[in-house]
């Protein structure tokens, strides 16, 4: 038949084919680099021991309501974010388009890390780092500039790695959610449980690693009085499950009307816990034996991001038996970590382009990962990598990630008082049934964290220039990043939505618990 002018056709949406196989994916999406290096070091400054109560607080009153929520609203309107939120209310798409930003500038960088992760692979069967692995890393490596803004030119270590891992992505996301996503997930999810069980069995039969772990475990009850301490325990959630930025409604959309969706959200959010603790472990029974190595104390060898990957881990690797093989196993725990996230979030960015268009997968991948790898490859390939990265990191995430997420509790808890609607629609198929805690949770307790965390946040903005830039640069590649994805948010939101002939009904079986009763219900 053909299509009415001015209408564009609407694709059947694609389907997990297990309920196994988004579980990886959303945990896949929630276990990235952040668990690896940033936990432990929070963890460990925040009261050690005593810190894992406000995170289990914070998972329980804010990470897990609020991943339940982006379950719910992608399940019901099976879209992407924008055209899920223009559901709820017409403007809400800018929050929608928002996230697709936020993700569209994270992809952008993320792919960095595991250019160098790439590479570092290599560079442990040879510990090409020798001596010193701060020098070679910044300086052999990376080629970093002096001068932050100050760019000299392209780095050709880097270059190519990072084009192999955009081909790697774009080639999985080109096959679609089943057969590229789901199957990838599979694979690389129980590979990195394998490789990150291998290291932490190693870990902890080092000499000092009982040092290390007593250091990180060692509760300081009296950091519980900080208010600084829950800000980072609800900070390290947030940041850590993959909410705020419009992925786990993107995953949530192409599951079926009877998937489990408490269960599911309780399975991810505590196999995501699971493996930063078991990350700390490891991370923290190597920093003991460094520190025992050198004679020094734990904390003056602990550290966190870049620092402690390719860095730190490079020298202990160079004193400890078997080190390359080691390396390897690391390294590619990075990789593997890093892929299944960054797929995660090129994906909110291609689901939205096909939602947006009527345009096919291929041709979505095609554009959208086109545009976002040349990005990549021409703004984070100079000897101002890094800076770039770490400018674009830190005001994404504290104004990017954390902000949208607020914004969207705000708009569907208190001005739409759409919460008891989408509680109703978890709790027809779910094991796990929503009761006042979820509704008090997340309209009360979630928006007054994240309201909180912006003003601590600010606050300590306006102090001091983040890590010692001049403020012309923050303005430069930090400030009008972060502002710079609300303005494009805005923009795509005002551009008129193009008629769209009707979906056709899926198929019966074509996704887990998809049946004609279970779309009736929901109608």
């Amino acid at each position: 038949m053909a299509h009415q002018a001015g209408q564009t056709p609407q694709q059947p949406r694609e389907r997990w084919g297990s309920r196994t196989g988004f579980l990886l994916a959303a945990i896949g999406s929630a276990i990235g680099l952040g668990n690896i290096w940033r936990f432990p070091a929070v963890a460990y400054e925040s009261g050690g021991g005593a810190f894992l109560l406000p995170y289990l607080i914070a998972l329980l009153t804010a990470g897990l309501p609020l991943l339940i929520l982006e379950y719910s609203v992608g399940r019901k309107y099976r879209k992407s974010p924008p055209a899920a939120y223009r559901e709820l209310t017409g403007p809400a798409q800018a929050i929608g388009w928002w996230q697709v930003a936020i993700c569209f500038v994270i992809a952008t960088y993320y792919a960095l890390i595991l250019a160098w992760a790439v590479r570092y692979v290599g560079f442990s069967v040879g510990e090409d780092w020798g001596d010193d692995p701060e020098a070679f890393l910044f300086g052999d490596f990376l080629r970093v500039a002096e001068t932050p803004g100050d760019v000299g030119g392209y780095v050709g270590g880097v270059f190519w790695p990072l084009l192999a891992v955009w081909i790697v992505v774009l080639a999985i996301l080109g096959l679609g959610v089943r057969r590229g996503i789901e199957k990838a997930n599979l694979i690389f999810i129980p590979l990195l449980t394998l490789f990150f069980l291998v290291l932490v069995v190693r870990a902890v039969t080092l000499d000092g690693a009982a040092q290390g772990l007593d250091a990180l475990f060692t509760p300081d009850w009296s950091a519980l009085g900080d208010g600084s301490v829950w800000v980072a325990a609800y900070g390290q959630i947030f940041f850590s499950l993959s909410i705020g930025f419009g992925i786990m409604v993107t995953y949530a959309s192409y599951l079926g009307r009877r998937a489990d969706l408490s269960g599911s959200a309780l399975v991810a959010g505590f196999a995501n816990s699971s493996f930063e603790i078991l990350a700390g472990i490891g991370v923290f029974a190597t920093l003991g034996f460094l520190a025992q190595g050198s004679g020094v104390p734990v904390q003056e060898v602990a550290t966190e991001g870049l620092g402690l990957a390719f860095v730190a881990f490079p020298a202990v690797l160079s004193t400890m038996p078997g080190g390359p093989f080691f390396g390897v196993l690391f390294f590619a725990s990075l990789v593997v970590a890093g892929l299944t996230s960054l797929i995660s979030i090129v994906q909110v960015v291609v689901a939205s382009v096909q939602d947006r268009t009527g345009l096919g997968r291929l041709a979505s991948v095609a554009v959208v990962g086109g545009l976002t790898a040349a990005v990549s490859l021409v703004f984070f390939t100079t000897d101002n990598g890094l800076y770039y990265l770490d400018a674009a990191d830190h005001f994404i995430n504290q104004y990017g990630i954390a902000l949208a997420a607020l914004v969207l509790v705000i708009v569907v808890a208190w001005l739409l008082r759409r919460l008891p609607q989408l509680q109703e629609h978890v709790n027809r198929t779910s094991a796990v049934r929503l009761g006042t805690w979820w509704l008090v949770c997340l309209g009360v307790i979630t928006p007054l964290v994240l309201g909180w965390m912006m003003v601590d946040s600010l606050r300590t903005e306006f102090d001091e220039n983040y890590a010692g830039y001049s403020t012309d640069f923050l303005l430069k590649y930090g400030w009008s990043v972060a502002i710079g994805a609300v303005v494009v948010g805005i923009l795509l939101s005002l551009i008129p939505w193009p008629r769209r002939a009707s979906e056709p009904p899926p198929v019966v079986g074509q996704g887990p618990g998809d049946t004609p009763h279970d779309r009736k219900g929901d109608q």
